[in-house]
């Protein structure tokens, strides 16, 4: 009896639904013919105004739908119908819609890509367990705003602790490696057996370093990294108890491989090896041991249960004041020692934290673009179908109804931009993660993190819900102010505001990013622009590892003066020469820089040596390098073989200290207590020569105070080779590793570039910063363009009878050209200001909270406006041109 009466009413109901349709097509029948008539008095042949109407007042099936939804239908088939209905409606229009969708898929994929690297980078868990109770420590100083610890220090900080519960240790070491394969040199880190325990890291196999391995009577022992482990050695298991050979500077040392450490962040520099302490002769000796000032290790520590880290930081501060006041001939009140204590997580991040979120800050103001241009065609196209909307709303639609069906067309055309986005998405990351390895280890090999495609998702969302509620809805009382008997689109004036807001919206966006760009591209160009004070270009720095294996270190001096012997007599050699360090990639030993002091000379401070930055050469360096001698001589064979000790200072050294006075031969003493324990004597030394600043350390030349000294007279082997050649260096690379492999044939020769390729490996981060933010600027620009051009060609289609009656009483097509070329100005300027108003604002919350931050000079706003309002004049030209070609008797008579 219910299916009966279920049956009975759905019957009432369809009969009910086909009176209201027939009402409805006698009601659009009639609009169509008052339209019809419309037309047909202006001139249009009576077919073709039916025609017309018809096209005018389309979609004739849904209207139906909708006004029967106001009368009691179903609100689950109409939304159903509402996206088939949109569908139809973007599949007619084909250019809005691909505009729109490739806009909303730039907007979307980029900043699904950025979070996904951010997320991978920043957010994305260590490996080590219980993450957050890992600790970073370091110290700092005048003069050395980030110094490692030395044994006596690290001794003193970690008695006694409460809310530390251990403390780990490693040491950044190259090691000369024979047994695996060819000889070579790699980085390695020299721990303490609490090192992997205190990191909270496990083998993949084998085991790792423990307090079992600690002391000098141990087994040398070395841990594989990961990487190392799969990339090198191919994650060959049997290299688990294999022996393997580690040479240093002080010896070398046998090591058994005992294991593999999980997948982690190398940190505070990347390693390939870990061993233990025995394996280092230096770490055993009296100067690593007992030297207080000789910092080379880095400290990490673990909160004890229970502890947090502001108490275990006033702890830690507290234990280290006391060690300060305990040794004040070691710590100078003047050098201001003070120690930081971070989370590792925060710690590691630490450089790429502030790209990252200023990068993801730029791919917000491009989403920001991407929606303000495409809810400006929306707009302009919902503007077109007024007498569409006025229609339905005249048969009875409510507000409700049409701004669901322009919700539904939103989130059709969304969903659509979403997909694209993902497809874009998947290589940007690829390409943004190798950007973001220039600043973190932990971008390296990042994919797209399908786990984020909410952030997809959402963003669509919000672009669908803000697309469609942009645009002003007739009801049925107001509908006959749209016009639905016009064929005319008729631009409302908040129609009109509202593009013009979105346009400045842009625009502003587009500055900000363009600004930014301008200021990275600047600081690019003034590198590549600026050269350094000696050759690059036909200079070859080539790395020769110290091979300690069974010579004695006479022997090795002698193997390092031979190579340069022979290398010399070359076809194609003007200059060979030695020297302790590479320019610019050295990064670790150009830092070093110890107090000293110059028999009669000026200094400002009566209580400070004055520091200069500590260069072992060999003789015919600067010759090398295309350096010439100011004053005095350069190093040669007498000082070799003599017994008194001689130095070269820099200009700035000369000029500093012995203001119009001639230095040469004055008698220089080093006064920093490292020096004994880095084996440099301390003995008076004769300066013998004064030559240019040489800043082998800053991409940016200034005066660099540094002193010289003869690397063959107190064991500093020249390491790193420099041949300077007559045409191409690359082309000499056979011949002299030829030539060494003959003198010693396990001897590793690496890495040989020129100085000048070396230079540019290290500026790539900035030209890396310049390329992704000015791709960032051009895209937003062009988008914006294109915004601009879209909103005055709306306005001139709008203003058509204006213009028409403006020329018809005489305007000149001059004066309407000058009209809405400046109309498409004045949004440019307004949007402009609001950028440098914005940026003002942004540049001193980052500066707030990154010390580092450089404000953007003026010359990067000034360019940036400049191309800004070009940029918007040229999008004007063409709706210019198109309005001061406007027929004054058609358009009047289209009226």
């Amino acid at each position: 009896m219910k299916l009966l009466a279920y049956l009975r009413s759905l019957i009432s109901a369809l009969r009910h639904r086909r009176e209201e349709d027939n009402d409805l097509d006698e009601e659009f029948r009639a609009h169509i013919e008052r339209h019809a008539k419309d037309l047909e008095r202006s001139g249009v042949a009576r077919a073709e105004a039916e025609r017309q109407a018809r096209i005018a007042f389309g979609g004739y099936a849904r209207l139906k739908e909708e006004c029967r939804e106001e009368r009691g239908g179903f609100w689950f088939e109409s939304l159903w119908k509402d996206v088939r209905f949109g569908l139809r409606m973007l599949h007619k229009n084909p250019g809005f819609t691909a505009v729109a969708v490739v806009t909303l898929a730039l907007g979307i994929g980029a900043n699904a890509a950025i979070f996904s690297v951010l997320r991978g980078v920043l957010l994305r868990p260590l490996a080590n367990q219980d993450e957050d109770r890992l600790l970073y420590l370091r110290q700092s100083a005048t003069g050395n705003d980030d110094a490692a610890f030395s044994v006596p220090e690290i001794k003193d900080i970690g008695a006694k602790l409460k809310t530390i519960k251990e403390l780990g240790t490693i040491s950044q070491l190259d090691f000369t490696v024979v047994g695996l394969g060819q000889p070579r040199e790699i980085s390695a880190g020299v721990a303490d057996g609490n090192y992997f325990h205190v990191m909270g890291l496990k083998p993949v196999v084998g085991r790792l370093l423990n307090p079992g391995d600690d002391g000098p009577n141990a087994a040398g022992a070395v841990v594989l990294t990961y990487r190392f482990w799969t990339s090198a050695l191919h994650s060959d298991p049997s290299v688990i108890g294999k022996t393997v050979r580690l040479g240093s500077f002080e010896g070398a040392r046998s090591a058994t491989i005992v294991g593999v450490v999980e997948p982690s962040i190398p940190y505070p520099v990347e390693t390939q090896i870990i061993a233990n302490i025995v394996t280092s002769p230096h770490h055993l000796s009296a100067t690593m041991v007992e030297g207080r000032v000789h910092r080379m290790t880095e400290v990490f520590a673990r909160l004890a249960p229970g502890a947090e880290l502001e108490s275990a930081r006033g702890e830690l501060n507290t234990v280290y004041a006391g060690m300060l006041a305990a040794h004040p001939e070691v710590y100078s009140p003047n050098d201001h020692f003070q120690l930081t204590v971070t989370r590792m997580h925060d710690q590691i991040n630490s450089r790429a934290n502030t790209i990252l979120w200023v990068l993801f800050a730029a791919s917000g103001l491009l989403f920001v673009i991407a929606c303000s241009n495409v809810a400006n065609l929306f707009l302009a196209r919902t503007v077109r179908r007024e007498p569409e909307l006025a229609l339905r709303s005249a048969l009875g639609a409510t507000t409700t109804v049409l701004r669901r069906s322009l919700l539904a067309e939103a989130l059709v055309l969304c969903g659509t931009g979403l997909l694209a986005g993902v497809l874009i998405a998947a290589p940007m990351v690829t390409v943004l993660s190798r950007y973001a390895a220039r600043f973190s280890v932990r971008a390296d090999g990042l994919t797209l993190d399908s786990s984020l495609l909410w952030i997809g998702v959402a963003l669509a969302s919000i672009a669908a819900v803000f697309l469609a509620f942009v645009p002003r809805l007739p009801s049925a009382d107001t509908s006959k102010g749209f016009g639905i008997s016009s064929s005319s689109v008729r631009v409302a004036g908040g129609s009109r505001r509202r593009q013009r807001i979105f346009a400045v919206t842009q625009i502003t966006a587009s500055f900000l990013l363009l600004a930014g760009a301008a200021a990275l591209l600047r600081t690019l160009l003034v590198l590549q622009r600026t050269q350094p004070p000696f050759e690059i270009a036909h200079v070859l720095a080539v790395n020769l590892p110290v091979m300690t294996d069974g010579r004695t270190p006479e022997q090795v001096s002698e193997f390092y003066q031979e190579v340069q012997r022979r290398l010399a007599t070359l076809p194609g050699v003007e200059h060979v020469s030695a020297s302790f360090t590479t320019p610019w990639r050295d990064a670790r030993s150009l830092g070093l820089s110890f107090s000293f002091a110059i028999q009669g000379a000026q200094r400002e401070n009566a209580l400070e040596d004055p520091r200069a930055r500590f260069r072992p050469i060999s003789s015919g360096f600067f010759e090398t390098m295309g350096v010439p001698i100011l004053e005095g001589r350069d190093f040669d064979e007498r000082d070799r073989k003599s017994a008194e000790r001689v130095v070269m200072i820099s200009q700035s050294v000369a000029r500093q200290l012995f203001p119009g006075q001639d230095p040469v031969n004055r008698e220089l003493r080093w006064t920093d207590p490292v020096m004994k324990f880095i084996g440099t004597s301390v003995e008076p030394r004769r300066i013998i020569g004064v030559v240019p600043d040489l800043d082998d350390q800053d991409l940016i030349p200034s005066a660099a105070m540094t002193i010289y000294q003869p690397s063959e007279k107190e064991g500093w082997y020249g390491q790193r080779l420099f041949v300077r050649a007559k045409n191409d260096p690359y082309a000499l690379i056979p011949a002299i590793t030829q030539e060494i492999h003959e003198i010693a044939a396990d001897q590793p020769v690496e890495h040989a570039n020129t100085l000048e390729d070396i230079r540019a490996e290290v500026m790539t981060p900035d030209r890396l910063n310049a390329v992704v933010f000015g791709g960032f600027a051009s895209l937003a620009l062009l988008i914006s363009v294109v915004g601009v051009a879209g909103v005055l060609a709306f306005s001139v289609s709008g203003r058509t009878r204006e213009f028409g009656i403006r020329l018809a009483l005489g305007a000149s097509p001059r004066n309407v050209l000058a009209d809405v070329l400046l109309e498409g100005l004045v949004i440019a300027v307004i949007g402009v200001t609001t950028g440098v108003v914005a940026g003002v604002f942004s540049v001193r919350a980052i500066a707030k909270y990154t010390a580092d931050f450089q404000v953007p000079g003026a010359l990067p706003l000034i360019a940036s406006a400049a191309l800004i309002l070009a940029a918007a004049l040229i999008a004007s030209a063409l709706p210019a041109a198109r309005a001061a070609r406007v027929d004054a008797v058609q358009a009047l008579r289209s009226e």
